[in-house]
């Protein structure tokens, strides 16, 4: 028997990448889903920095590239076995019917949102369409997995056409229908462990001076450069700060490294962007820390105008959040750019802001 090695998979968002996944699979070999919008350049750097051709252990199914929302990309190595675990889990806690159900997956297939739908219709064997991007026309699906910007720009009775619509990618802190279920995970832990507020089944996290942990069977084995982020016991630390209470509900606040600290006060970007995101004129906003003699950091508001003509100006900005969170909260500077840089699924890409 061969040794098994790591193929690339253009991750294009029809029915053929499901074949082609599942040829690489039957010849035991892992695959590296490349999103295909990558230029050249990029392309060749992602397989030669994750070594494409190279071996790969007995039992790994996939290599997915991080979304790089904080730094450059890693390489996440999956095994058959945490899919099963993480499909199984996931079914489980929507209890999915295969005679019924069938999955929609219109998310970039690079990534784990989307990504993660075809694997699960595959180790299960539920019925599954696969898209390029959402299409209210083309869909016909019980379950899907979507984003914040997608969702929000679907009237009440598609929304309601869905047993569930899984929500993923930025955080969401609109009010949505009981449909709707709001999940949290990485690349790390196979997709989406929380969902709504509970872990999944098998899936146990806890918070340890702060940071968020999980530890299941569907993590990850390894990098691929070998590391293992896991600790002795088998806890994954997630960066993410948060609380778990004493009835398991889990509470995310946010990234630790994306907080701010300004004149010794811990600002967290995402309900300041919350509050701004509401106001009229800005079509998207971002918030960051930026270096300041003063205050150690500054806060730093990046806002898109809904209108080049009618920016927003700082001070009424600033009066907006200081109605719902402290003062230090507020932003002490405006910047007017024409894009937020977000990753494929959604997220701000606060390393380059």
């Amino acid at each position: 028997m061969s040794t098994p090695r790591l193929v690339a998979l253009d991750a294009t968002g029809d029915e053929e990448f499901v074949t082609r996944l599942r040829r690489i699979w039957d010849r035991g070999d892992a695959a590296l889903p490349v999103d295909p919008r990558l230029n050249a350049g990029r392309r060749h750097d992602l397989c030669r920095r994750l070594r494409v051709g190279d071996p790969v252990a007995d039992g790994d199914a996939l290599v997915v590239a991080t979304s790089g929302s904080t730094g450059a990309p890693k390489g996440v190595v999956l095994t058959h076995d945490a899919l099963a675990a993480q499909s199984r889990a996931v079914h489980e806690r929507l209890g999915v019917d295969r005679a019924t159900d069938r999955w929609c997956a219109c998310l970039p297939l690079a990534h784990v949102g989307g990504l993660g739908v075809v694997v699960r219709a595959l180790v299960d064997d539920v019925p599954l369409q696969v898209l390029p991007r959402f299409d209210v026309d083309l869909v016909d699906a019980t379950l899907i997995s979507l984003v914040p910007t997608v969702l929000d720009r679907l009237d009440a009775a598609t929304v309601a056409g869905f047993r569930w619509i899984v929500l993923g990618g930025s955080r969401d802190p609109a009010e949505r229908p009981d449909n709707v279920v709001r999940t949290w995970g990485m690349t790390e832990s196979g997709g989406g462990v929380v969902y709504g507020d509970r872990p999944l089944p098998g899936v146990e996290v806890r918070a340890l001076h702060g940071e968020l942990q999980i530890r299941s069977a569907g993590l990850l084995r390894c990098y691929r450069d070998g590391s293992d982020p896991k600790d002795a016991d088998g806890w994954y630390a997630t960066g993410d700060v948060g609380s778990v209470d004493d009835e398991g509900r889990v509470s995310v606040v946010g990234r630790r490294d994306h907080l701010i600290i300004t004149g010794g006060e811990n600002v967290w970007p995402e309900p300041v962007e919350a509050i701004l995101r509401e106001l009229p004129g800005i079509a998207d906003v971002a918030i960051t820390g930026r270096p300041d003699p003063e205050w150690g950091q500054r806060v730093v508001a990046l806002v898109v105008p809904a209108e080049a003509s009618d920016a927003p100006d700082l001070e009424s900005l600033r009066a907006a959040v200081a109605t719902s969170l402290p003062r230090f909260a507020a932003p002490r500077e405006l910047e007017l750019v024409t894009a937020i840089p977000r990753t494929a699924l959604g997220k701000i890409r606060r390393s380059v802001l």
